[in-house]
């Protein structure tokens, strides 16, 4: 596989050094890339996920290669899961500069199917524990007096749709709303509040696609035509992204969605199948 990511700073120069952030969703995917660029960056991370034995092993890889983690077991709908995960983060580095909210939950169902109880658990993971982890977070940050930068991790469902995302589109947007608001309050007390929305990526959902298709060459055929750079989003390039946003020389970026898609929500349609004529004139 062609690395399309630059893993390491060229000039050795640390973007997130001295600061402690938390990522959620950090036994998987995105997650695990994002911590670990944090962390390569000179970042303390609190790792957070559901999965201890996963947390424990990206924690000793952490730490392995010199960094600084902890793992915290948290489920994000449990709001005494997220206050523990602060309260931990503070008692193991003494301070929050950033948090990535990026645990979630995938969700396709079609619209007229869609029980309560799967609207809730949706809801509850993609959006009410992104907003109370943020709110906690920027509590602290406040009270530090430091200010601090808040990434949340949506999609670009955030500004297209496709069949059977309902509830996942509601939590994405619904994080894009409040994280506008909050970023205008939180302002004055220097804590920014930003929206990274990713396209297709190289994740365990990129995995489900393909196991759904009749072959991955047909998969990979498809979705290639629907993104103008013709291959999927690595983790390591959202993870890049992400630590621009956390660190400092974002300083002037708070109540942004970044679309992260190579061109995907920029394309009206996919790609036609055959090589058209040019159209001058008429």
């Amino acid at each position: 596989m062609v690395s399309h990511s630059c893993k390491t700073n060229p000039k050795n120069i640390m973007q997130l050094n001295d600061k402690t952030i938390i990522v959620t969703g950090a036994s998987k995917g995105l997650g695990v890339a994002i911590a670990e660029t944090c962390a390569r960056e000179g970042a303390a991370v609190a790792l957070a996920a559901r999965s201890e034995a996963k947390l424990a092993e990206l924690r000793d890889r952490i730490t392995g290669s010199g960094g600084r983690a902890i793992a915290v077991r948290c489920d994000v709908s449990c709001m005494a899961d997220l206050r523990r995960l602060v309260e931990k983060t503070v008692a193991a580095y003494g301070a929050i500069h950033g948090l990535v909210n990026n645990a979630g939950v995938n969700f396709v169902k079609p619209f007229l199917t869609v029980t309560e109880e799967e609207w809730e658990h949706v809801i509850d993971v993609d959006l009410k524990g992104s907003f109370f982890l943020s709110q906690l977070c920027a509590r602290q940050m406040i009270a530090q007096n430091t200010g601090g930068s808040i990434v949340q991790i949506a999609s670009v469902h955030t500004h297209a749709s496709v069949a059977g995302a309902s509830p996942y589109d509601a939590a994405k947007h619904g994080m894009v709303g409040f994280s506008k608001a909050a970023a205008i309050e939180l302002a004055k007390h220097r804590v920014r509040v930003n929206v990274l929305s990713p396209g297709l990526c190289r994740t365990e959902i990129w995995n489900a696609l393909v196991a759904a298709a009749p072959s991955e060459a047909e998969c990979t055929r498809y979705w290639n035509s629907n993104i103008p750079a013709e291959r999927l989003v690595e983790p390591e390039e959202i993870a890049q992204a992400c630590a621009f946003l956390l660190g400092d020389r974002s300083s002037c970026i708070t109540g942004a969605n970044l679309m992260a898609d190579l061109g995907m929500t920029s394309q009206l349609v996919s790609g036609e199948p055959y090589k058209s004529k040019e159209i001058v004139g008429a």
